[in-house]
């Protein structure tokens, strides 16, 4: 009788350190968001307290999801991690919606709607101009393609990468922030009429909504967990990490907005980052921040197409997708037909919606991912009380998941209340039932995963 074979049999080889893991989370995170998402936070909020707060808020919420990550990453650390832990806290249905979700529409949505970023403001900087259409869909499909052979060839190119951009980020972003402190204000303080409104619920959580996107990606790390050395010690260290140099660097570069530009320069910026930096060269401040809008977008492309992929493969070693998908590269050891799915399927994401559709790839992804870390949220205390073990982590960690639980759906609620995103949002939701169906018809009845 032949033996297993070899491409289903191997693991994933453990060669990241905390520097690298901590690089996946800095560098999921931090992508074009920052770059564009504090316009539409202040033209949905109405005033600059209310975006600062929304920015605040967003910032809690991924400081309390990373602590509640972080003690999640302590308990599962296996390649896929957050499936593992919503199959384990409920059970198959819930754990393929959630892949199933994020293979389709959060990681696509996202490769989808970065990869054109990219690409366009690659254009800016190239020849001073916005591109047309095809040159910039174009582009955006062969960025994808590239990125998707980078992670093909194995997890240390992407994740050298990975390393690169990050430290490009954080230099851009200090950049501007220092700029800020040099020239002062700007067109208007950042305590303005504007900034002394009130805030409403709906419109406060209907921005944390916006700024989500771009605080989203500190769940990454636990994604690639499989791949980390001593990942029970180091995946947690690298969450928390992460996540603090991010929320430092997001309310630094909101500030420095405000000051530069004021509330109303930010609500009316049609390129934020080259408006700011045009307060100091006006002639070259356009083409400097596409460039860097571009290198950031490049990395946090890369980090969707090194980590996702990880998530397909380990439901699929469960049996519960397609069997190709549960093999890994012989030569490379990476799971190479789940990165090639997921440059297949952002692809058409980006060449079937085009550029008039980005609100679709925002708001109705967010929405669907904050469905999802609601579930892990509340699977942390479920899964606690299974497990007997001396050395869980305190007691308090139970309280901050489930605040972190509410404020995700208090975000899903903002974004259905608000009129302006409602029928994005609700199709998001829709997009869950998609999965239900999907779910219902062709896997149900798939035996289970091995004891």
């Amino acid at each position: 009788m032949a033996g297993p074979r070899p491409d289903v049999e191997r693991t994933l080889p453990r060669v990241l350190s905390l520097w690298d893991a901590t690089c996946v989370v800095v560098g999921a995170i931090i992508g074009v968001g920052i770059f564009f998402n504090p316009r539409d936070v202040a033209l949905i909020s109405g005033s600059a307290s209310t975006a600062m707060a929304a920015w605040s808020v967003g910032g809690l919420i991924a400081l309390l999801g990373a602590i509640t990550f972080a003690e999640l990453g302590r308990m599962r650390p296996v390649a896929g991690g957050q499936y593992h832990v919503l199959r384990d806290a409920y059970g198959r249905p819930p754990a393929f919606l959630f892949v199933f979700c994020n293979l389709t529409a959060v990681q696509a949505g996202a490769v989808a709607i970065i990869s054109i970023v990219c690409a366009q403001n690659l254009g800016v900087a190239l020849h001073g101009v916005a591109p047309s259409e095809p040159w910039t869909l174009g582009v955006a499909t062969l960025l994808t393609w590239a990125l998707v052979g980078v992670n093909v060839i194995g997890v240390r190119s992407g994740a050298g990468l990975q390393n690169t951009t990050v430290v490009l980020k954080l230099l851009t972003l200090g950049a501007v922030v220092a700029l800020a402190a040099l020239i002062g204000p700007g067109a208007a303080p950042v305590t303005g009429a504007a900034g002394l409104r009130s805030i409403s619920f709906s419109s406060l959580f209907a921005g944390v909504t916006l700024t989500l996107f771009a605080y989203g990606g500190w769940q990454q790390a636990l994604w690639m967990a499989g791949e980390v050395r001593n990942a029970g010690r180091t995946v947690p260290r690298a969450i928390l990490l992460g996540v603090g140099i991010v929320i430092a660097a997001y309310l630094s570069a909101n500030w420095a907005y405000l000051d530069l530009l004021g509330f109303d320069g930010v609500r009316s910026a049609h390129a934020l980052a080259a408006d700011a930096i045009s307060v100091w060269s006006p002639g070259l401040g356009r083409r400097i921040a596409a460039a860097a809008v571009a290198v950031s977008a490049f990395g946090v492309l890369n980090a969707q197409l090194l980590t996702g992929p990880r998530l397909t493969w380990a439901m699929a070693r469960d049996g519960l997708f397609f069997a190709p998908f549960a093999r890994l590269s012989v030569r490379f050891a990476t799971p190479a037909a789940a990165i090639l799915l997921l440059g297949a399927l952002s692809t058409a994401l980006t060449l079937g919606l085009g550029l008039a559709r980005t609100d679709l790839l925002t708001t109705g992804v967010v929405v669907v991912d904050a469905a999802f870390f609601a579930l892990t949220g509340l699977a942390l205390p479920i899964l606690r009380h299974r497990d007997t073990a001396p050395d869980r982590g305190p007691a308090w960690i139970t309280g901050v998941a489930l605040v972190f639980a509410l404020l995700e759906l208090l975000a899903i609620a903002g974004s259905v209340l608000q009129k302006d995103v409602r029928i994005v949002a609700l199709t998001g939701l829709g997009w869950i039932a998609a999965g239900a169906a999907t779910w219902a018809l062709f896997f149900a009845r798939r035996p289970g995963p091995p004891a």
